[in-house]
């Protein structure tokens, strides 16, 4: 094969010393490893440190050195690992003259690359489902195919089950006492056991649920050693058994289920289920288990919702049993749950609860309203106060069971009641039976038992936690309750149509909580005390509010709340609490939205009656409350809910006047799509009388709110004053009767308007921009030419004064009336030292002059047109003379009075 020897033999030993070189590698290798470990081990410390000598040792020390100068003697060949083992020994015993060495630093563990994954972890992961999903697909195909009868697939099903438990528990033992360390990333036992419990539980269920062998006793026994098993073997194999097994569990009854479910057998064995897992979550404070199992047993809730009522008790014992055990397992500081920080709301805490608590209100929903699920429900809620007073822990709970408390009351009042929820397409039509006289009952008892337990232990937790946050949640759940199950209880029964009883209880209910807010004030001050103050203060308020509305019509629920806006702000002025100004801004944007909803306030009972009507109530009493709302938080800062109130003030005046406008001219129909001549003139005024208003405020405050207002309304009346009073309501444009001669309609369209925007201007004059004032000015001159002209028309042509041609002497009476009214600008100017002025009049003359070569030159004849030209010469004349002689020599002698004096 080989014709050369000598490429054989190199061949021969490139291997052979390739071989040796690897060897030699690895020996090195070890070498190193041992040298760290010699490093890291106390032990070099202790050998730097030489053992005392025996007699001999001494003796032997003592004898002087052998004379090597006559010969010498090479030094020994040392081996390269002899060498690296006595340097590493001086450098030790070096160190430990200094003191101990310095731990060595870990050795950097390689990076897992994508096969060591997949074969370690993923493959396993993998596989431990599968047996579970087989063991559980098997049962179901055996179901489906009948191949065994049902006692023998309950045994395989068992059997299977033990071999996979059986499996889980020799690998376990197998590498707890081998040499070589377990990887602790591939969890074989555990995967193996998880997938074992899971089909144990599938086994057991299916031989009581779908085949009857084992009576509930039984199965309940078999049930709970199963879920204990779970939780012992957890226990030694850690969390991910515990994720898989609490998986596999609550996915077991849809994946071995039956024509005809039992919701009792299911109940039973998801509440030992439940059990299990909150136990193993207990005991290892694994929190992520809780919440995974509070997760699935409220995905179990919803199976209720395709039943009837006739179906509440097994649902009502599922949400119970669950409410049950996460009190007594869950809850930190309550029973045998884990240790609670004291004063600090735990979110899993309240949460489990207050999942429970949400459960048992879809039941009283889908059931509309049973007996039996609203007895469950207040078992619930009151046992959320009994948890929340022993734990501060499940505080988080009250506040839940209040907001669930009115959730089920309101839909109970709005089911009754379905023509209160008026949409686009009218009322809100199939939301279910309506409720029995006897419903009516229960809920009336309950609803005050609610009202009591809410309010005297909101009342009574105050002092009872160091928490700045618990008593604030307790009082808060106090005020809330009682004043949301009253407006409940009033829609459902009195049909928000007035009702003294109502209006009786809402005065009881202030009067109680004028007391808690007077006792609580007398108290020594501790954390969160002045915000339960503050809060009972506020449903002092609320509830007279309430009275009121309840004794009136139904209009006045919108005072109330605005009136209760401003008693907010008053009460944060005494009590300085942030909560309070957010409230009173709450409230203003509740009235808002109730505007939003009906502009008339109560309807088609707003009355014909101009000015006093229910828009003067519902408008009126509003703005003011905002207005005293605003001055009192403004007390306080500006901050964003003072400048809502100011910005709903702002609004509920502007729409007061301009409401009012549209009910005076359109006969009481606000809702009219037309709007004529007076009613845009009346707007333009009216929003340039409220801009000088609030450029006079603005300047005072410095509000943005009143700043951006005033700009608005400035804004709004420059574009009715282009689009309507000069283009659409224009009365040479249209068919429009301006009535008399002097008090008519153009007075107010045009002469009032002009007036108002010449204020306006001047109000802004030298705190806005100069274009900005100026333009305002513009606006004002316009409007003043345009009544000029058109009340001129009017004394020609009568009412309409789009009608008739236009004659000689109209049109000279036009360019005297310009003239005139140029001339009269020049005298103000020069009077009062107005430059604005000046400049309108000589845009004014300038106008007349443009006319009179334009048009008088064309249109008039005979002496109209001499007459024309000859009053505008002279005028011009004596302009020119009052220049030269006032107002240039009044500017000539101002610089020369310094040197006369």
């Amino acid at each position: 094969m080989f014709d050369d020897p000598f490429v054989f033999f190199s061949l021969v030993i490139a291997i052979v010393a390739l071989i040796l070189a690897r060897k030699a590698m690895n020996e090195v290798a070890e070498l190193r490893q041992r040298l760290e470990a010699m490093q890291a081990a106390p032990a070099v410390a202790d050998a730097a440190v030489p053992p005392p000598l025996t007699p001999f040792e001494a003796f032997e020390q003592s004898l002087p050195p052998p004379s090597t100068a006559a010969t010498p003697t090479p030094p020994p060949i040392v081996p390269e690992a002899e060498s690296i083992a006595s340097a590493a020994s001086a450098e030790a015993a070096g160190q430990a003259a200094d003191g101990p060495p310095p731990a060595p630093p870990p050795l950097p563990q390689p990076d897992r690359g994508f096969e060591e994954t997949v074969g370690t972890r993923w493959v396993v992961w993998i596989g431990g489902l599968t047996l579970a999903l087989g063991g559980f697909f098997m049962v179901r195909y055996s179901i489906e195919a009948g191949l065994l009868g049902p006692g023998v697939r309950t045994i395989l099903g068992g059997l299977f089950a033990l071999a996979l438990l059986l499996a889980g528990e020799w690998t376990r033992r197998k590498e707890s006492i081998s040499t070589i360390e377990a990887l602790p990333i591939a969890n074989i036992p555990a995967i193996l056991t998880a997938a074992g419990t899971a089909v144990a539980f599938a086994t057991v269920y299916a031989a009581y649920a779908l085949y009857g062998f084992l009576v509930p006793a039984t199965a309940f026994i078999l049930l709970g050693l199963v879920a204990l098993g779970t939780l012992a073997a957890a226990l030694l194999h850690g969390p991910a058994l515990a994720g898989l097994g609490v998986v596999g569990a609550f996915v077991t009854p849809v994946l071995v289920s039956s024509d005809k479910p039992d919701f009792w057998a299911l109940y039973i064995y998801l509440a030992i289920v439940t059990a299990a897992a909150f136990g193993l979550a207990r005991v290892r404070l694994w929190r992520w288990l809780a919440v995974t199992t509070i997760a699935f047993a409220l995905l179990w809730t919803f199976p209720c919702l395709q039943c009837g009522p006739s179906m509440v008790g097994p649902h009502a014992f599922h949400v119970l049993a669950g409410f049950v055990l996460a009190a007594l397992l869950v809850v930190c500081g309550f029973m045998f749950g884990p240790p609670a920080d004291e004063g600090q709301v735990e979110p899993i805490s309240s949460g489990s609860l207050a999942a429970y608590l949400l459960g048992a209100t879809l039941i009283v929903l889908n059931s509309f309203h049973a007996d039996a699920a609203m007895i469950v429900f207040g078992l619930l809620v009151a046992g959320s106060l009994v948890v929340a007073w022993r734990s501060d822990a499940a505080a988080g709970t009250v506040g839940a069971a209040a907001a669930l408390v009115f959730v089920v009351f309101a839909e109970w009042a709005v089911r009754a009641n379905p023509d209160m929820l008026v949409l686009p397409g009218g009322p809100l039509q199939g939301i279910g039976p309506s409720a029995t006289d006897g419903s009516v009952s229960l809920h009336l008892i309950s609803a005050a038992i609610f009202a009591a337990g809410f309010g005297v232990a909101g009342f009574l937790a105050q002092g009872h936690s160091i928490g700045p946050v618990i008593p604030v949640i307790w009082s808060a759940a106090a005020v809330f309750t009682p004043l949301a199950l009253l407006v409940a209880l009033y829609a459902r029964i009195a049909h928000l149509d007035r009702s003294i009883p109502f209006a009786i209880l809402a005065v009881i209910l202030a009067a109680a909580y004028a007391v808690a807010t007077e006792i609580l004030g007398r108290r020594e001050d501790r954390p969160g005390l002045q915000a339960s103050i503050a809060l009972f203060a506020t449903g002092t308020l609320a509830a007279l509010a309430l009275a009121v509305t309840f004794a009136l019509e139904k209009g006045w629920l919108t005072i109330a709340l605005a009136l209760m806006s401003a008693g907010t702000a008053w009460i944060s002025t005494q009590r300085p609490i942030p909560f309070l100004r957010t409230l009173a801004a709450v409230l203003a944007g509740f009235v808002v939205l109730r505007i939003g909803y009906e502009p008339r306030i109560v309807g088609q009972a707003v009355g014909t009656t101009p000015i006093f009507n229910w828009l003067l109530w519902g408008y009126g009493i509003p703005a003011a409350s905002f207005w005293a709302g605003s001055i009192l938080l403004r007390r306080g800062g500006d901050d964003a809910p003072l400048r809502t109130v100011e910005s709903a003030a702002i609004l509920f005046t502007v729409l007061l006047a301009f409401m009012e406008i549209r009910h005076a001219i359109n006969h009481g129909d606000v809702y009219r799509q037309s709007a004529g001549l007076t009613e845009v003139a009346l707007q333009v005024c009216v929003a340039l009388a409220m801009a000088i208003g609030l450029e006079r405020l603005r300047i005072r405050t410095g509000s943005v709110i009143h700043n951006a207002g005033a700009i608005l309304l400035t804004a709004f009346a420059g574009l009715a004053t282009l689009f309507g009073l000069l283009l659409l309501e224009n009365p040479m444009l249209e068919w429009i009767s301006v009535d008399a001669v002097i008090i008519n309609l153009l007075l107010l369209g045009y002469a009032l308007p002009a007036v108002l925007a010449l204020l306006l201007s001047y109000a802004v004059a030298g705190r806005r921009p100069v274009a900005y004032a100026n333009t305002i000015a513009g606006a004002a001159l316009v409007l003043a030419l345009a009544y000029v002209t058109f009340e001129i028309r009017r004394i020609y042509h009568g009412p309409v004064i789009a009608a008739g041609p236009t004659t000689g002497a109209e049109q000279y009476t036009y360019s005297i009336a310009y003239l005139a009214f140029g001339v009269m600008l020049l005298g103000i100017g020069i009077l009062f030292n107005s430059q604005r002025a000046r400049l309108a009049s000589a845009f004014v003359i300038g106008l007349t002059i443009l006319k009179a070569f334009l048009i008088d030159m064309s249109t008039l004849t005979g002496v109209y047109r001499a007459l024309s030209f000859m009053c505008l010469g002279l005028v011009l004349v004596a302009i020119g003379w009052l220049y030269q002689r006032i107002l240039f020599r009044r500017q000539a002698a101002a610089p020369a009075a310094p040197a006369g004096s």
